[in-house]
């Protein structure tokens, strides 16, 4: 991994699709910069394909209109059905997201595949996985563009991480894997409080030490970029999701090695089984929560 760091105020933006669906994604870039994220995490989701469908093209075309304006950061990924094990597959998908990333060339980063360490996306193993961050960073990699990668709080992430590690000293690889390790550090429940410390395998926000000591089997100390977090409105009173947010990204900027937070999302599905950890309510009203963002602060204060 590479070891360059980035000033110590804390990007803070957010996950959320709804600029590729709009013929006018600065309206979309507006809304998020009134709100206080500088940043957004788009997803690229891929099925196999080799190159980018016309549908997808229009979308990263779009995406590429924000990333002249604000900081877009591509998240190339498909489902567990997907994971691409073997090496034709995997030149296939790196070969799609260089395809992707070449259409926002103003992108700022890009990560492949999303929470590895989780069956949900990933039914290979950490060794598989390091094959397809080796094979990737290459075709990714440039000064202008870092390529990071996603472990799950949940699921193991230090066995994860400690097996990543090892497959990548035993390749005896000298490049780096990724510029940036991503992380996203949930909950164990939805209910807890961010800075709740974990005992075991369990890597939440406040477990940051432990995390920390798991990426330096790498070798060096990495840059870490929470590309997801939050707190859902469906099990916890908006008042308390505001204070959440606030106690999460204030921890973050104090954390020396975390370059940016991401909230999942700007605003709340549809569906009631969906996600609803948004900063607006499907309505387009404003929760808590958005000013709660928008005030927390992006340099640490202790």
């Amino acid at each position: 991994m590479t070891h360059a760091h980035h000033a110590r105020t804390l990007l803070v933006g957010v996950d959320d699709d709804t600029l590729k669906w709009t013929p006018f994604p600065l309206t979309v870039v507006r809304r998020q910069e009134a709100l206080g994220a500088h940043a957004v995490r788009v997803w690229v989701p891929w099925h196999g394909e080799i190159a980018p469908t016309a549908v997808r093209r229009d979308e990263l075309a779009r995406a590429e209109i924000a990333a002249r304006r604000t900081t877009v950061v591509l998240a190339v990924f498909g489902f567990g059905a997907q994971t691409p094990t073997a090496a034709w597959q995997r030149t296939r998908f790196c070969g799609y997201a260089k395809a992707a990333l070449s259409l926002v060339p103003n992108a700022r980063a890009v990560v492949v595949w999303n929470e590895a360490n989780s069956p949900t996306y990933w039914r290979g193993t950490a060794a598989q996985y390091e094959l397809l961050l080796a094979r990737c960073y290459g075709e990714l990699h440039s000064k202008h563009v870092e390529v990071l990668d996603s472990t799950a709080s949940a699921h193991n992430p230090i066995a994860f991480i400690g097996a990543l590690a090892t497959a990548y000293r035993d390749s005896g690889r000298k490049q780096p894997l990724v510029d940036a390790f991503g992380h996203n550090p949930y909950p164990e429940t939805p209910t807890e409080s961010p800075s709740v410390v974990h005992r075991g395998d369990f890597l939440g926000e406040a477990d940051y030490a432990r995390l920390v000591t798991a990426l330096r089997a790498f070798g060096g100390t990495p840059s870490i970029w929470y590309l997801e977090d939050g707190f859902q409105t469906t099990k916890i009173t908006p008042a308390q999701q505001a204070s959440d947010i606030t106690v999460a990204i204030g921890m973050a900027a104090c954390q020396p090695l975390v370059q940016a937070y991401f909230n999942f999302e700007l605003v709340d599905e549809r569906r009631l089984a969906g996600w609803h950890s948004g900063l607006i309510w499907r309505g387009g009203r404003l929760k808590p929560a958005a000013a709660a963002f928008k005030s927390a602060p992006r340099r640490c204060r202790t």
